[in-house]
Parts: C-alpha cells; sequence; structure tokens
C-alpha cells in the first residue's frame, strides 16, 4: 500500500510516499480503508523531531493519528463494528492507504470523509483542556489561535458550556471567531489591552504557541490559569504543557452527539491528495488556518 513516511527528522521535505507492507489489525483495534486524514500540529512537530527526548521512534517512520474511512477488518474482542462501516477515529500512521484505529465512533449522518478526519484530535485536545483550565459556565476563557482546529471546537464546546471566550485570531478570522460564539480581537501589538477591554479574563488557553504566555500571565495573574498545548518553553514559567493525556473514546461520542445536535462544526480549510503531505505540513505551520487541513486518499 501507499503511505507517507519519513526517513530523518527535518522539515517537510523529509516526507515522501512510499510502497510498505498493509498493518493489520490486533485485538482491539480496527482497520480502515482510510478516505481521509487530519493534518494536525502534533504530527509536523513529530516530524521535526520535537518530542524524540520523550517519546523516540524508530526511523523510518509513519505519520498521522486521525482518520475516517471504511472499516475492512476487526480485530479480535472488538464488537458492535462491522466490515463495511464507516467510521472516524484515532490511531498510528493514519497518512497511508490502509490504517489501525484504536479509537472510533460511527460517522455521523451528513458528514463527509473529508469533515470527519478533522474531528478527533482536535476534539479530544479540546475538552481536555477547557476541562484542566477549571472554567466553568458564566465564567471567561480566554482562546488564543481561535480559529484552527482545536480553537474552532474549543468555542463552539465551551458556548455549549455556558462559557464566555474571547478568541485572538488574525484579521481574516475575525468574523470567522465570532460567528462561533466569542468576541473577537486581533493578537498583533495591543492585543492584551484589547482583551482586556473586552472583559475580565478567568483563564487563558495557549493552542499555537505564538509567544503570548506571557501576556496570558499578565491577563489573568496566575499561572495555574493558563495552559499552553503548542509552547514547549512555557512550563519554565510555570505554565502546564497540556499535550496529552486525554481520553478518546468519551471525546468521540462527544463529538458525534454534538454533531448531531448541530452544536459542532469544524470546516475543512482545505484539502490535500496524500502525495501532497509536505505541501499540508508547511501550510499547517505557517498558521492562520479557519478549521482544519486534511489529506484525502
Amino acid at each position: 500500500m501507499k503511505a507517507v513516511r519519513f526517513a530523518e527528522y527535518g522539515g517537510p521535505d523529509v516526507l515522501h510516499l512510499a510502497e510498505v507492507p498493509e498493518p493489520h489489525a490486533g485485538p482491539g483495534q480496527i482497520r480502515v480503508a482510510v478516505r481521509a486524514a487530519g493534518v494536525n500540529p502534533h504530527d509536523w512537530r513529530t516530524r521535526e523531531g520535537q518530542f524524540r527526548r520523550i517519546r523516540p521512534i524508530e526511523l523510518p517512520a509513519g505519520v498521522g493519528q486521525d482518520a475516517s474511512g471504511v472499516v475492512d477488518e476487526v480485530g479480535e474482542g472488538v464488537t458492535g463494528i462491522a466490515v463495511g462501516d464507516e467510521v472516524l477515529g484515532r490511531g498510528s500512521n493514519t497518512y497511508a492507504e490502509f490504517a489501525v484505529l484504536s479509537s472510533w465512533a460511527p460517522l455521523p449522518a451528513g458528514l463527509s470523509f473529508a469533515e470527519a478526519a478533522g474531528y478527533p484530535s482536535v476534539v479530544e485536545t479540546a475538552l481536555r483542556t477547557i476541562r484542566l483550565s477549571g472554567v466553568h459556565s458564566g465564567q471567561t476563557l480566554l482562546v488564543s489561535g481561535a480559529a484552527g482546529g482545536v480553537g474552532s471546537a474549543v468555542l463552539q464546546i465551551a458556548r455549549d458550556k455556558g462559557i464566555k471566550v474571547i478568541g485572538t485570531a488574525g484579521p481574516s478570522n475575525q468574523e470567522y471567531v465570532r460567528s462561533l460564539g466569542a468576541l473577537a480581537t486581533t493578537y498583533d501589538e495591543g492585543w492584551v489591552e484589547r482583551v482586556r477591554r473586552l472583559g475580565k479574563v478567568d483563564a487563558a488557553l495557549d493552542l499555537n504557541g505564538a509567544g503570548v504566555i506571557r501576556g496570558l500571565l499578565d491577563l489573568t495573574g496566575d499561572p495555574d490559569k493558563v495552559l499552553t498545548i503548542a509552547d514547549l518553553e512555557a512550563p519554565m514559567l510555570g505554565i502546564r504543557f497540556a499535550g496529552v493525556g486525554g481520553t478518546m473514546p468519551e471525546a468521540l461520542a462527544e463529538a458525534v452527539r454534538l454533531i448531531g445536535l448541530g452544536k459542532l462544526h469544524i470546516p475543512v480549510d482545505k484539502s490535500y491528495p496524500l502525495a501532497e503531505a509536505p505541501a499540508a505540513h508547511a501550510d499547517s505551520q505557517a498558521g492562520h488556518t479557519r478549521g482544519r487541513r486534511v489529506l484525502l486518499v
């Protein structure tokens, strides 16, 4: 089968399409014929080697965690799903024609494969960071990087929970952020004062690692009220790094529930064929995404 691989750490150009053996579902897993794979910052951070000290991998390696597709193999002990079912979920090496998933949920009615591939990791991250922030109904959450995939999910899930959100994003995404129920401002010079004029901030999330940590500290007044999923240096300032640790089956169930109620929609900003994974990574790293980027298989 064809799959995207990399043999050394580096920039997007280290990614290449290769012919590799097909994976097979083990106990508690399923295999899908991949229709689309989500492109996440975790993918290019792994490709760059940012996690090699804490989670070393053997090279050459595959890429990708999120996918949507059609079940074509069911592992031992798996019930409630059959070959031919359409699903979204998370697994490993999903930039490929076939991938093994460890968590999955039925594809919601009316959702395309391309859209579905954009939900798993971002919804899990959104649910986890909102919970860890400690913010609750009636309070205000500041979200830096509000227009991306995780930001789009955070804004909508927070609104469903009765949490007020202030979101920072680029000039072209201001109306998009407002359309998701948040107050919006840009993140250029003077952003801290503009946020302060919008209201008191009870907790803050840094979703894109754009050097905003000190501003978030200034606005909240407490490092315990700030979380990041993108700034690897933030723990030196006492800021919690919340990159991993959630429960994917619960997140997928919640995503399906909210999608079914019409309370959650994450648009596909751009899609790419599998062979253009390097371009997808380059664009993801450049930022300014509105929603998700996905690879079509």
